[in-house]
Parts: structure tokens; sequence; C-alpha cells
């Protein structure tokens, strides 16, 4: 399985990146990882907040394939913890998906059209980040996920 972490807009912190990249680069020893940024809206301020869910909206779905598997992350999506996760990514490897997309949203979050092609929706906590720190956080807990699943001793419990 190949996992594709769809995010908008870059991160713009050198510190956030050099985090971010180390662990891509750990979680490619394990499986097939691509970060696939779509470029922020121009002239979003002259948009309202629908009209930029549905631009970023479209821009997502015309990535997605129709096999492919699609979970957001959203603040109301299931809340796990690392282990959790790990089983869960587990089953995701086993069951046959060859692509899995993890999406990150913009500013005020997915359209309907994107909620209703979701295949299901993590949190990663109750508290709210910015974009740039989840994709830390998803990054380095997908490297966790993974360490877990081949029983190596990054994560403690």
């Amino acid at each position: 399985m190949k996992i594709k972490l769809l995010l908008v807009g870059k991160t713009d912190n050198k510190h956030l990146s050099a985090l971010i990249e180390e662990y891509e680069s750990r979680i490619s020893h394990y499986l097939p990882y691509e970060e696939i940024i779509i470029p922020e809206l121009r002239n979003a301020k002259n948009l309202s907040e629908e009209q930029q869910k549905q631009q970023e909206g479209s821009e997502i779905l015309r990535r997605i394939g129709v096999s492919d598997r699609m979970v957001l992350l959203d603040e109301r999506g299931d809340e796990n913890r690392s282990i959790e996760f790990a089983s869960w990514l587990t089953r995701q490897m086993n069951s046959g998906v060859k692509t899995l997309w993890l999406v990150v949203g913009g500013p005020y979050g997915f359209s309907k059209a994107v909620y209703d092609r979701a295949n299901g929706m993590i949190s990663l906590s109750r508290m709210t980040f910015s974009h740039q720190m989840i994709r830390l956080i998803i990054t380095e807990q997908i490297y966790r996920a993974l360490t877990i699943i081949n029983h190596e001793p990054y994560h403690h419990e």
C-alpha cells in the first residue's frame, strides 16, 4: 500500500519542514509515501468560506482515484491512541487498498462533496492545531505506527 498525504497550502516554517522531511524519510523505509500539496487559493480573501471549501474540494477530489481510500483528518473523526492507529493502519494495509489518502483541508475544513466521498475521518486531538503542525503530527504518527507494526523500539507503552 502507498500512503499519500494531501495538504492544502505549504509549510513555510523551515524548522517544521525539516522535521516533516525527517519523518517522511523514515516512513519511506517501510512503504511508499508521498506528500502532495494543493497550492493556496489565489484571491482567497475575495471568496466566502463556502467558495474556498468548494474550490479546495474540487482540487482534492480530482486527485483521488475511484478505488483509492480517502480518510480526512477532521476534528469530528475517530480519536485513537497510537497503538489503535497502528492497528487501524494494519487493517488498511491488509484490506487490499493500493492507495490510502490522508487529507488535511484548508482553514475552513472540507466541502460537502469531500465529506461525501470520504471513507472515514480521523481526529488527532480534540484540540485545534495549525495546519502546519498537523502535518508534523500526522507524519510522526504514521512513522510511529509503522514502528509499532514492525515491533521496533520507537514507541514505549
